[in-house]
């Protein structure tokens, strides 16, 4: 048949959308400036970025669909966004990050996926600090891993954890790489639009061809075609077109095809499957999915079906060894968009799909391989050997091909380590044919089938009997162990895997010689018994989920000498295992324990008690505790006691300046217009404010920020654009009139204030902030500055007093959050990194000043809160992310309650956490949503919240026509008692406990504490007291018994206790039970 009349089997292979419920829905994607495709697959789990800063990864398993939670487990291991990720294609819980941070991470995934949040990688590289861009693994050897950096592209023995190649010669950056199937030569698209033929093993430059590329430096990318001479890039042309080009290297600097699309924005990702010839196009930001089918004649691009749904994010493809094959489904394609990972299904049409159609599946690589890093470096080349899809061929049938989940192929307790020493064996616990044994004489190396992989051990195998000695004591070398092949380690670990499955923890061995078809076979009663027995088991295991999860260090026992084999070389201490690496069940590890107790009881820990306890209470909240304030309720003021007909607000308040105060007395509201006017509003006339002029505090110039003086309701303080601070008195009864008379200026600065803060403590005493970029604290008796402080190095958004007064904390547009002792340096005594957005951030202390909390922007303007240890400002401990919005979050933090209030101007919803001293150390409480628009909120003092009505804190809000009262309550039942749990003794911050004298001269004082019972009022604790047994009479008159007697009677009834016999059996227990034939009929 003609070439131009040949038919091809993938022409109408059609993209199948499955439904929503289908997919991964309700995630959180963000844009990401990268070179990566965002999104990958291994035949077991798929990872995808999460969050607009993408510095987080998910992990979920490849069939998983619904909607997923914000608190889902994550890998929380870069502190900026991920650039690239991969899997290896041998080992399917080997997953690979790069990121903007400089760092390469390598992550085990366990078998069942991600259960809780994981921070520590398996291994890490670095490239010192340049962006890393791509990454991926080597096609043919096992632990071997490329990255690129700016133009320098880097190779990594994974398990060996070092650096083994690393060359600079591209001029610029490098977009993406490729490796040849065979995995002998690398293809690299760079921004000097050249593309590149780079072998790392070549004597000389690596760099073996050079030819021109795509004319456009926003991005391009290469894919090598198989294992063909030919490569294809994608890119764009001068004009933005967007191009397709098909180079063959034994004719490099003539393109064979260049194919124009169009014009877009959005680079385009190929994704290549060697075995069908589909290429699948996904642009980024696109709509459409292009298939087309490569060929070795012209045309060499042929158009298939085109799929077009939602907006694209990143793409890429399953491996071949997870597809439904006796569906026809020849490839697969997870499609991550801004909400949902789609996975498209390529369906090859056919009258049925009963049969598995061989002519649409040829051989492919598999996941195994005998090739190491180390081997591929000094020049062998080995090919992966080809599986079959058939499930005909195949060891489970129709069943999905198992992945390959472990064991892990490095290790990080040595250096010189490759797959080849380091196995995970599989023990059967309580059996003789243990892992000990394999170094005695004419001992199998191959443990049981059935044996279980219970704990794992790290053994190494020696490789040569000339280049290590024989330490097993006799010279003629039977004491060491035969040296296995990879393939028959992998053998009997993934036989031991699957039978695993099957077996339970207290299986005893007349059950397994059951299973195993042994020649003494029981009766059907005893069977059937047996089998019972084995599902109790079964159920009990599933009732622990969830469970807490333990290190598996700490649930193997180091051997005693006695246990170890002498001389045997081959099998190392259980101690040895790396402690970061394997998790278990808490009730596992607990049943091992007393499995191992050898008949005597072995009494609880104060651990197994704890979780124990724990694994009966709810597990639906977030942190270990329901907290008291959980559910919060903010309940607004009466309408009658609004102040409303305001207007005439200003909106030119500075970013630093909250834009209003309250205390209990009166508010402060600056209006629009000139001369700086501030609104004086008295809280005890509520109502509708007359129409007309409104009495004001004229200033004279702009309004930079404002506050009460918290030891005296009648002062105000005005810092103004031209560096003098103003201080107002108001007169009992309010303003009455307009004023421009104030009670004493302060000429602060040269410049315009930042902001001003009264001390917490001190009487007199005001801190004021410049454009100059120093903070000066002032006495207000004197009029005199006292100190001053530097180190700034850009503009000054917040300060904040530490509760003890003694110490303060600033966040700078510069990025560092910077701790002082004014009294003591005026340059800071701690700094450390705080949020990196610039458009504005505040701070406060919580926890009685252990704690620092910040909040601000991310690199892509999403608000959060982070929670800093104020003796270490290197890293946040935590950081919550809340939204995209250009206002600030204004935080308030009610010490008594630990509970932090955010807001912003313009918003709607006033978010509450409480802060804790234990991870996540921010947890999320039940947020108020207000009917309007707010554009300031201002707590009052403790002393004035309405604690009968179980009230813990009180506000006012400020919109844009009205001022209303915010109370915050919590629901109690018995609410006609004093709750003394929400309302400890509160620290008197309303009064001053020091002169401005006293502070200066650094003779500090606490802060008093009273009692906020009012009087009258029963406490709930009182109530809710045991009342104390009644005394017993006294007998002492009839004569008492000695302590002698007394003590020896307990020992008696002690001992008979003891000894006395119990049983739990019932009678039906011990029956025979009905044949089986009987169960027949």
């Amino acid at each position: 048949m003609a070439w131009r009349f040949k038919a091809s089997k993938y022409k109408n292979a059609a993209p199948i959308v499955p439904k929503a419920e289908a997919c991964v829905r309700e995630i959180s994607v963000g844009s990401y400036q990268t070179y990566g495709n965002n999104i990958a697959a291994s035949a077991a789990f798929m990872a995808f970025n999460w969050e607009h800063s993408g510095s987080s990864v998910a992990v979920l398993p490849l069939d998983d669909c619904g909607r997923k939670s914000k608190t889902m487990p994550l890998l929380h291991g870069h502190t900026d966004t991920v650039t690239d990720l991969k899997f290896s294609p041998f080992h399917d819980g080997l997953l690979a990050t790069a990121s903007q941070d400089c760092l390469v991470k390598i992550w085990h995934i366990p078998e069942k996926g991600l259960e809780q949040s994981l921070s520590d990688p398996e291994a890490v590289f670095s490239h010192k600090q340049r962006r890393v861009e791509t990454i991926g693994f080597h096609p043919t050897a096992d632990g071997l891993l490329y990255s690129t950096a700016a133009g320098c592209v880097a190779l990594f023995d994974v398990a060996a954890q070092k650096e083994i190649f690393s060359n600079n010669e591209h001029p610029e950056v490098i977009q993406s790489a490729s490796w040849r199937e065979d995995g002998t030569v690398l293809a690299t698209s760079c921004k000097d639009k050249c593309v590149r033929i780079f072998d790392p093993r070549a004597a000389g430059s690596p760099i073996q061809m050079l030819a021109e590329s795509h004319q456009s430096i926003t991005d391009s990318r290469v894919v090598w075609l198989g294992n063909q001479t030919r490569i294809l890039t994608t890119g764009f042309d001068a004009a933005r077109l967007r191009q397709v080009i098909i180079r063959d290297i034994r004719n490099f600097n003539v393109p064979v095809k260049t194919l124009e699309l169009d014009c877009s924005t959005g680079i385009l990702m190929p994704l290549f499957d060697a075995d069908t010839n589909m290429l699948f196009l996904a642009g980024k930001g696109d709509t459409t999915i292009n298939y087309l089918e490569i060929t070795d004649k012209d045309p060499y691009l042929i158009e298939g079906l085109r799929h077009t749904g939602e907006q694209t994010k990143g793409a890429c493809l399953v491996p071949k060894r997870a597809l439904k094959v006796m569906e026809a489904e020849v490839n697969r394609v997870l499609q991550l968009t801004s909400n949902m990972v789609i996975p498209i299904m390529y369906q090859v049409p056919r009258k049925t799909y009963r049969d598995f159609h061989a002519d649409l599946y040829p051989e492919t690589a598999g996941y195994r391989t005998d090739l190491v890093a180390s081997e591929w470096l000094n020049g062998t080349n080995q090919a992966v050997p080809k599986m079959s899809l058939d499930p005909a061929k195949r060891e489970h049938g129709d069943e999905p091909i198992v992945p390959r989940l472990g064991p892990k192929p490095f290790s990080s307790n040595t250096g010189d380590v490759s797959f080849d020493k380091v196995f995970a064996v599989p023990v059967a616990p309580g059996s003789h044919e243990n892992i000990s044994n394999v170094g005695q004489e004419n001992c199998s190396d191959v443990p049981a089938p059935g044996a279980k992989p219970d704990l794992i051990v790290e053994i190494e195998i020696q490789k040569s009997h000339e280049r290590e000695p024989n330490v097993a004591g006799n010279g003629n070398g039977n004491g060491v162990q035969k040296s296995l092949t990879t393939s028959e380690r992998r053998k009997i670990f993934e036989q031991n895997s699957e039978s695993s499955g099957n077996s339970t923890e207290g299986e005893d061995r007349t059950d397994a010689d059951l299973r195993r078809f042994s020649a003494v076979r029981s009766s059907i009663a005893e069977r059937r018994r047996v089998y019972e027995s084995r599902s109790k088991s079964q159920v009990d295991d599933k009732a622990q989920s969830p469970v807490p999860l333990r290190r598996e260090s700490s649930k193997v026992e180091p051997l005693k000498p006695s246990q170890q084999l002498g001389g045997n070389s081959n099998v190392m201490p259980a101690s040895g295992i790396d402690s970061k690496r394997i998790s278990v069940p808490e009730g596992k590890l607990m049943e091992e324990h007393r499995q191992r107790g050898n008949g005597a009881g072995l009494k609880k820990s104060a651990t197994e008690a704890a979780f124990s306890a724990a694994s009966t209470k709810r597990t639906s909240t977030v942190f270990g505790k329901v907290s008291k304030f959980r559910h919060l309720k903010g309940t607004p003021g009466h309408k009658s006691t609004h102040i409303e007909n305001l207007r005439n607000l200003s909106r030119q308040i500075p970013g630093e300046c909250n834009g209003f105060h309250a205390n209990h007395e009166r508010v402060a509201v600056p209006l629009s217009g000139p001369g700086g006017k501030i609104a004086i509003f008295e809280l005890s006339r509520p109502g509708r404010l007359p129409d007309g002029v409104i009495p004001s505090l004229v200033n004279g110039s702009n309004i930079m920020d404002f506050q009460w003086d918290p030891f005296d309701a009648q002062r105000l303080a005005v810092a103004c654009d031209d560096g003098i601070v103003k201080l107002w008195r108001i007169e009992e009864g309010g303003l009455s009139e307009p004023t421009n008379t104030p009670q004493g200026e302060l000429t602060a600065h040269l410049d315009k204030i930042y902001f001003i803060r009264f001390h917490p403590l001190a009487a007199d005493v005001l801190l004021t902030a410049s454009y100059d970029m120093t903070i000066k604290l002032w006495d207000l008796r004197t009029m005199t500055e006292k100190c001053a402080l530097t180190g700034h190095t850009d503009q000054i958004f917040d300060f904040a007093w530490s509760p003890c007064g003694k110490l303060g904390a600033s966040v700078c547009k510069d990025g560092k959050i910077r701790v002082y002792n004014p009294r003591q340096s005026e340059t800071p005594v701690r700094e450390g990194n705080g949020p990196v957005g610039t458009r504005g951030a505040r701070i406060t202390w919580a926890l009685e000043g252990h704690y620092i909390v910040c909040t601000g922007f991310d690199k892509v303007s999403e608000r959060q809160i982070s929670v800093y240890n104020a003796q270490k400002l290197t890293a946040p401990l935590n950081t919550a992310s809340l939204d995209v919005s250009p206002s600030i979050l204004i935080p308030y933090y009610d010490e008594d309650s630990s509970t932090l209030f955010v807001t912003g101007k313009g918003d709607s919803t006033i978010y509450c956490y409480e802060i804790t001293d234990e991870e996540p150390y921010i947890c999320p409480l039940s947020h108020h949503r207000c009917s309007s628009l707010h554009q300031g909120l201002s707590f009052l003092t403790k002393n004035h919240c309405d604690v009968a009505s179980v009230e813990f804190s009180k506000a006012y809000r400020l919109t844009n026509t009205t001022i209303e009262p915010l109370s915050f309550t919590v629901p109690r039942i018995k609410s006609e008692l004093f709750q003394d749990d929400l309302f400890p003794p509160t620290r008197i911050t309303w009064s001053a406990t020091l002169s401005a004298e006293d502070w200066f001269a650094c003779n500090d004082k606490i802060a008093a504490k009273v009692s906020l019972k009012p009087e009258g009022m029963d406490t709930l604790s009182s109530k809710q007291q045991v009342p104390a047994l009644a005394k017993k009479p006294d007998h002492s008159n009839f004569g008492s018994k000695s302590e002698y007697e007394s003590n020896k009677q307990q020992e008696i009834q002690k001992s008979v206790s003891a000894r006395m016999e119990y049983t739990t059996k019932l009678e039906q227990d011990e029956m025979e039970g009905v044949d089986e034939n009987e169960w027949q009929e």
